[in-house]
């Protein structure tokens, strides 16, 4: 058993593919844009209160990127804030420190948020 599609339908299947992810899209930002707060949020906390790096929890930021089909952020200490710089060495230590991980903790923790609120726009824009 076979099935035939004819070259219009693929066109219409593609043409409401593209239509659903114009729609989706501001609420795709609004998950990433959230989880995004979330970890950043997570690190300095996980990392507050260590008295050698006081500053360093203020250096943890997010710079997010937004397109017409796509979002994106990047969660991570800035090195031009004060003990900014110390990130690295934090998060992976070195031969004489120990690490202190906290940004990849906090992005593990947030990951099941944002799968599930990514899942709920889907099911939500499928009408189910």
């Amino acid at each position: 058993m076979s099935e035939r599609w004819e070259y219009r339908e693929v066109e219409k299947l593609v043409r409401t593919f593209d239509e659903a992810l114009t729609y989706a899209m501001p609420a795709v930002r609004g998950v990433v844009q959230k989880g995004a707060l979330n970890i950043k949020n997570g690190a300095r906390q996980r990392i507050s209160g260590h008295p050698h790096t006081p500053a360093y929890p203020a250096a943890i930021g997010y710079d997010s990127k937004v397109g017409p089909v796509s979002a994106e952020a990047e969660i991570g200490p800035d090195k031009s804030r004060r003990q900014g710089a110390l990130g690295n060495i934090l998060e992976y230590g070195t031969l004489k420190n120990a690490p202190l991980p906290h940004i990849r903790p906090a992005a593990d923790e947030e990951l099941p948020r944002f799968e599930r609120a990514l899942e709920d726009l889907a099911v939500k824009g499928l009408g189910l």
